[in-house]
C-alpha cells in the first residue's frame, strides 16, 4: 500500500509540474491610464466571495457539485468587470463592458456579484440587497461609482444570459442497477441525487465527455481486488489500521462547506494580490472547478459503478475469487448519493490545485483551512500535497476506491490545462 501511495504522490507532483510548464505571468503591464485600476485593492473581491459562500452554502446549503456553478458564475462576472476597467489586459471570459479606467472597481465587483447572486437566489433578495447597499455605502458617490455599477451590471447580465437554460437542476437521475458492479442507492438515505450535473453545459470545455476514460477496472481484475482490499481495511468505520490523522483528514475533506473557499481567499491575502489578480485567480480556479465537476459527473453516469459499501457487502457476487464479502461492512463516512467512478471531490480539488499552481507559477506556497466537521485546521506546504491528501482521504473515509480518486484528479488537472489554454490569457 505504501508503494502505491508514493506512486500517487509522484504522479500528483508531476501533473502539477506539467500544468506549470504551460504557465504564463501573473499580469501584463497595463497602460498608464489603467494602472491605478489594475492595482486596486482586492478587498471587494474577497468580501463578495464571502457573500457568495454565505448565499451558496450557509443559506442554500447546496451540495459540493452544485456550489461550483454559482461560484463560477459570480467570479466569471467579477473577472470580466475588473478586467474591463483595467483596460482588458487579459482575454475577457464573456464580455468587456465599455470602460476607460476611471470607474470604481469596488462598485463594479459589488454590482457584478450582487446581480448574479440575486438571479441565482431570488429568495435571498432582501439579504443580498442589504449587503449590496452596504458595499455601495462605503464608496464615494459620483461618476466613478455610477460607471463602476454599470460595468458590473453589464458583466453580470452577460453571465446570466450565458447560463440560462444550461441544464442546471434538470430532471436526470442516475440509473439504478442490480447486477454486480452497477450502482444502486446506499444507506442510510438510499438517495439518488446529482444526475443532472453531468448534463450541464460546461463553462469552457467543448463537451462534458471530452475526458472520457477507459472506465473502472473489471470486477475480475487484480486492480479491482487491490482497490477492494485497501478500502475494506482502511475505510471501514471500525478500521484498526487507519491512523487518527487519517481519520481527521477524511472528515476534514468531507466537510460540505469545502475548504477551497477559505484557501483561495487566504492566498489572495498572503500573496498580496491586486483586485485584477484576485479576480483572475478566482475565475480561473472556479470555472475549472465547475467544468471538472461536470466532466466527472458525466463520467459517473457513463460507468455507473457501485460504491464500496455495496461492493464489499456483495463481494461474493463479483466473480473475483480475491474479494471476500463482509455483509456488515460500513464506511467511516456517509456515502454520497451518486456512483463511485469518478470521484467528484478529487475532480474539483485536482482542478483547483492545478489552477492555483498555474496562476502562481509554483507549487510550494503554504496554506491552511479550518473544518467545523473535524474541528481542526489542516496545513499544506503546497498544491500537490493537498491533491495527494484528498486522493488518500476519500479512501480513508471508505467512500471512493483509489482508482476513482486518481482518475477524478486526472480529469480535474486535464480540465485546468484546457481552461488555461483557452481562457484568461494575456492579450499582449
Amino acid at each position: 500500500m505504501a508503494s502505491r501511495i508514493r506512486t500517487v504522490r509522484r504522479a500528483a507532483c508531476a501533473a502539477v509540474v506539467a500544468v506549470l510548464a504551460t504557465g504564463l505571468p501573473l499580469a501584463v503591464a497595463p497602460s498608464a491610464a489603467q494602472a491605478s485600476a489594475g492595482a486596486a485593492s482586492a478587498e471587494s473581491v474577497l468580501t463578495w466571495d464571502l457573500h457568495a459562500e454565505a448565499a451558496i452554502w450557509d443559506v442554500a446549503r447546496q451540495a459540493p457539485q452544485v456550489q461550483s456553478r454559482g461560484a463560477a458564475m459570480v467570479h466569471g462576472a467579477i473577472y470580466d468587470a475588473v478586467n474591463a476597467i483595467a483596460g482588458t489586459p487579459y482575454q475577457p471570459y464573456l464580455t468587456a463592458p465599455p470602460a476607460d479606467g476611471s470607474e470604481s472597481v469596488d462598485a463594479a465587483v459589488a454590482a457584478a456579484a450582487y446581480r448574479v447572486l440575486d438571479a441565482i437566489f431570488p429568495d435571498q433578495h432582501d439579504a443580498l440587497t442589504a449587503r449590496y447597499a452596504e458595499s455601495l455605502a462605503a464608496i464615494p458617490d459620483g461618476r466613478a461609482e455610477r460607471r463602476g455599477i454599470e460595468v458590473g451590471m453589464r458583466a453580470a447580465a452577460a453571465m446570466i444570459a450565458a447560463r440560462r437554460d444550461d441544464g442546471a437542476f434538470g430532471p436526470q437521475t442516475f440509473p439504478v442497477g442490480t447486477e454486480p458492479g452497477r450502482w444502486r442507492p446506499t444507506p442510510p438515505a438510499y438517495a439518488n441525487d446529482g444526475g443532472w450535473v453531468g448534463h450541464m453545459t460546461p463553462f469552457v470545455l467543448p463537451s462534458a465527455s471530452i475526458f472520457r476514460t477507459s472506465g473502472p477496472p473489471a470486477l475480475t481484475s487484480a486492480q479491482y481486488a487491490r482497490d477492494y482490499d485497501e478500502i475494506k481495511a482502511v475505510g471501514s468505520a471500525g478500521s484498526t489500521v487507519r491512523t487518527a490523522d487519517q481519520t481527521e483528514a477524511a472528515i476534514w475533506w468531507h466537510d460540505r462547506r469545502l475548504g477551497e473557499w477559505e484557501i483561495k481567499r487566504q492566498l489572495v491575502t498572503t500573496q498580496r494580490l491586486t483586485a485584477l489578480q484576485a479576480a483572475r485567480m478566482f475565475a480561473m480556479a472556479d470555472l475549472a472547478e465547475a467544468d471538472a465537476v461536470i466532466a466527472c459527473f458525466n463520467e459517473k453516469e457513463a460507468w455507473n459503478r457501485w460504491r464500496p459499501i455495496t461492493a464489499i457487502r456483495l463481494g461474493d457476487t463479483d466473480g473475483n475469487p480475491a474479494t471476500a464479502a463482509d455483509p456488515d461492512w460500513t464506511p467511516l463516512l456517509v456515502t454520497p448519493p451518486h456512483p463511485d467512478y469518478t470521484s467528484g471531490h478529487t475532480c474539483n480539488t485536482g482542478a483547483t490545485m492545478s489552477a492555483l499552481a498555474y496562476f502562481f507559477g509554483r507549487d510550494d506556497i503554504p496554506f491552511n483551512a479550518y473544518s467545523a466537521d473535524s474541528g481542526t485546521r489542516r496545513y499544506f506546504s503546497g498544491f500537490s500535497q493537498a491533491l495527494t491528501e484528498v486522493i488518500d482521504a476519500r479512501v480513508w473515509g471508505g467512500i471512493h476506491t483509489r482508482t476513482a480518486d486518481v482518475q477524478g484528479a486526472r480529469i480535474g488537472r486535464a480540465t485546468t490545462a484546457y481552461v488555461v489554454r483557452h481562457q484568461f490569457r494575456p492579450r499582449s
